[in-house]
């Protein structure tokens, strides 16, 4: 007989998303507006912020970030080479950053010198749905090469979040991909979700979207 106690599921939703709240005014008593990036292994989470640091310090703003992963420090290097203030948070079995693991990662950053706060989740497109991290936006990336059924299948992770990004749109004529059922997917989940394309290798759609992120 399967099982499911469903008291203690909801305190642990309960216990993170107290931390979540906590985070979020630890941020805005700093000044920092904080933006939680979801997405698969691959789709472009730390591409996005590659692009979008030298953007943002065009802006006169300071980017920093939290590169979350399982295992590693791969995306946290890349983050770093930035010459931006980053922590790398390692989750060992968890597929997802929690509340708590954020809260402790924050403590290492110069908050001070932080304007603007990327929280980059385990490539993960599932666990990191029901978690609040203390961010004002969800951002959640998807990839041309996922193929174009990735939006119908996790429609929870679209239901959550505030804007969506259609990556490497540059690939779709090569894996078949249909960009505008992947759109029309994301508005039928998320009637309020704002979509962009982007080509990181070329950097196009990256300008609006960081004034929808901003905004």
């Amino acid at each position: 007989m399967h099982h499911i106690d469903v008291h203690v599921e909801k305190d642990i939703y309960d216990v993170n998303n107290r931390i979540a709240d906590a985070n979020a005014n630890l941020l805005r008593g700093h000044g920092i507006r904080a933006f939680d990036l979801l997405g698969a292994i691959g789709s472009g989470k730390t591409a996005l912020i590659e692009r979008l640091v030298p953007l943002i310090r065009e802006r006169g703003l300071r980017a920093g970030a939290i590169a979350g992963d399982v295992y590693g420090d791969d995306d946290f290097r890349r983050i770093v080479a930035l010459n931006v203030p980053a922590y790398n948070a390692n989750t060992g079995k968890e597929c997802h950053l929690d509340a708590h693991l954020v809260e402790h990662a924050i403590e290492h950053l110069p908050l001070d010198d932080i304007d603007i706060l990327f929280i980059e989740n385990v490539g993960n497109m599932v666990c990191p749905t029901d978690f609040r991290l203390g961010a004002e936006k969800r951002i959640v990336v998807v990839s041309s090469t996922e193929g174009d059924d990735v939006v119908n299948k996790h429609p929870m992770m679209f239901r959550s979040s505030n804007i969506g990004v259609i990556n490497k749109v540059d690939l779709a004529p090569f894996v078949g991909a249909d960009l505008d059922r992947m759109e029309a997917d994301m508005r039928r989940y998320n009637p309020e979700m704002r979509v962009f394309r982007t080509n990181m290798k070329a950097g196009e759609g990256l300008e609006a979207l960081l004034d929808a992120i901003l905004a």
